[in-house]
């Protein structure tokens, strides 16, 4: 929870309110304190080994965000060749970029090659794909390490119902399409889904993973992934990544001595280093009863958090204009024309949350949306993403405009003549 000052919220050191009159609602709020807090606590518990970082791009591309993660010495996890021009664009190196598509085309492979920058492949076809287009080159492979878990079924990328990667079982295909290519394996990667807050499935995978790797000799990094999570939920305990950091290590580097020499480890956290970053700022607009429930309706929508609606996420839910007060069960919903455009969702449907004194006009503020939160967002209805801001140090930045009717459409080449 961020502090409060005279019973409102505040995000880095800013009132919420000042923020929302100044940037308009809704908003997204970013704390560079609290990503750059996360980022450092990741290298802190992994320091035994000292992996290299790549941030899932992915989890929120602003690119004001992405330079704090330059900064901090990260690299980029990404997964399509605009997400690549991008980081490249914000400045990171191409070897500091690391693209693992999925169903990958020979367009999005031509592209990696033309820019140097470096491609982990995750199907037998695209391996082949990639020897025919860089015959004697370098590649790494994403393994399905037969393990996946998660938070919701959606977001679970190994085991027998993912379509990510090449199956475990698969070795044997794996080497004789390298020596077909003349190709170099570099690298061996697998990431079993993400939100996860137990250590024993993430030390599954890694020794799925490495059992695999020990049968390619020219390696010269294994990646594990992401997938690292944060509590959302307020019985949820955080995960507990010192002694996850110090098992990887100690892990890592019994492998590197049996295999005969070291190698590099690499990570890719993305949600771990910004959700907790990030708040939707959202206005009551309207509030109205049911049988069933009090509605709390809002100027914002799942076409700007669209988790609840998808997964059912939870999210905490503010009263920024009154964060303590008399408690009433509520739901809270959006402006989209769905019915299913709630916040409060719970597996089996709308779920009410005690929210304090909610009035029309009271700012909203939905917590830990820094990671899929804006990049999952969409102009349905026609409404237009909201802003973004950047606060640190006391003071606050523009680091994405609100969209206007003339960027919704623009490319509508016969709007003008009709």
């Amino acid at each position: 929870m961020s502090a409060v000052r005279d019973n409102r919220l505040l995000l880095g050191g800013i009132e919420a309110e000042a923020l929302a009159r100044e940037f308009g609602t809704p908003l997204y709020v970013y704390e560079e304190e609290v990503i750059r807090r996360q980022a450092r606590l990741l290298r802190e518990s992994f320091a035994e080994v000292a992996p290299e970082f790549h941030f899932a791009l992915k989890a929120n591309f602003n690119p004001a965000l992405l330079a704090i993660l330059r900064d901090e010495g990260y690299g980029i996890d990404a997964v399509s060749p605009f997400e690549v021009q991008l980081a490249l664009a914000v400045g990171f190196a191409p070897r500091q970029v690391l693209f693992t598509g999925n169903n990958t085309d020979e367009r999005d492979l031509r592209y990696c090659l033309e820019q140097g920058v470096p491609v982990n492949v995750g199907s037998l076809v695209e391996l082949e794909r990639y020897g025919r287009l860089n015959p004697g080159g370098a590649v790494s492979i994403r393994i399905n390490p037969d393990v996946g878990a998660g938070h919701h079924r959606h977001v679970i990328t190994g085991g027998p119902h993912s379509k990510f990667g090449i199956y475990f079982t698969e070795r044997e295909r794996v080497l004789t399409l390298l020596a077909e290519h003349r190709l170099t394996l570099s690298g061996v990667h697998s990431h079993i889904g993400t939100g996860i807050l137990q250590t024993a499935l993430m030390l599954e995978a890694m020794e799925i993973i490495l059992r695999t790797a020990r049968a390619f000799r020219d390696l010269q990094f294994v990646d594990f992934g992401g997938g690292f999570g944060v509590p959302y939920r307020p019985e949820q305990a955080p995960l507990p990544l010192a002694e996850l950091g110090r098992e990887m290590a100690r892990r890592f580097k019994s492998f590197c001595a049996d295999y005969g020499r070291p190698l590099r480890m690499k990570l890719e956290p993305g949600r771990f280093v910004v959700a907790q970053s990030g708040t939707l700022l959202a206005r009551v607009t309207n509030i109205s009863s049911t049988p069933a429930h009090r509605f709390v309706g809002t100027d914002s929508g799942f076409n700007h958090l669209i988790r609840p609606v998808l997964y059912g996420a939870y999210h905490e839910v503010v009263n920024a204009s009154a964060v303590e007060g008399t408690l009433e069960n509520v739901a809270v919903a959006g402006n989209i024309c769905e019915s299913g455009d709630v916040f409060t969702h719970a597996d089996d449907g709308i779920a009410d949350r005690p929210l304090s004194a909610p009035q029309v006009g009271h700012l909203l503020a939905f917590r830990d949306a820094g990671a899929y939160g804006m990049v999952l967002s969409s102009q349905y209805n026609m409404r237009p993403r909201p802003a973004e801001v950047l606060v640190a140090g006391g003071r606050a930045r523009l680091i994405r405009r609100r969209e206007t009717f003339a960027d919704l459409v623009r490319n509508f080449p016969d709007l003008d003549a009709l």
